[in-house]
């Protein structure tokens, strides 16, 4: 398990992100959808705005994940790639990243939890080619294309470096 602390994520890195996320929602009608690391930071989110503070929900998020793969190693399994959890009205579907990050996907009786978990098996793979994508690069090498891309060049070029 990594944590966010030893790689970063860029502008560019972010919309593909969301294009994933926003795309997952369209195909199987959810309200919410997240990207949360194993620390608990909330890393995006697209959909719905959400009612509730997403950084606390992050936070616990990432405990529940967590707490679930302790339970797995108890029962001799090593790890709950996925948990699911429902409610009267909403549901929550959690999704395991290349042992990186956590996808939650928030939904009501629009769905089901089949067409969920179905559409976030592709979501799932897309995202885990991108991570390795991000993780490959070299330590404080963020994406391109950024506003500030090119920025440590001019100014080491304004200071003779």
């Amino acid at each position: 398990m990594t944590g966010a602390g030893t790689w970063s994520l860029g502008e560019s890195d972010y919309e593909r992100i969301n294009e994933h996320l926003t795309e997952l929602l369209k195909e199987c009608n959810a309200r919410c959808a997240l990207v949360v690391d194993r620390t608990g930071q909330l890393l995006a989110n697209a959909g719905e705005e959400l009612s509730f503070d997403p950084t606390v929900f992050a936070s616990l998020t990432a405990a529940d994940f967590s707490a679930n793969d302790e339970l797995a190693k108890m029962i001799g399994e090593p790890e709950f790639a996925s948990l699911f959890h429902q409610g009267e009205k909403e549901s929550m579907y959690l999704a395991d990243v290349a042992r990186r990050v956590i996808l939650v996907v928030l939904f009501d009786k629009r769905t089901t939890v089949g067409l969920v978990r179905l559409r976030v098996k592709q979501t799932v793979q897309d995202l885990s080619a991108l991570l390795d994508e991000m993780f490959s690069r070299a330590p404080g090498q963020a994406d391109k294309g950024g506003p500030l891309d090119g920025a440590d060049d001019e100014i080491d070029k304004l200071f003779g470096k």
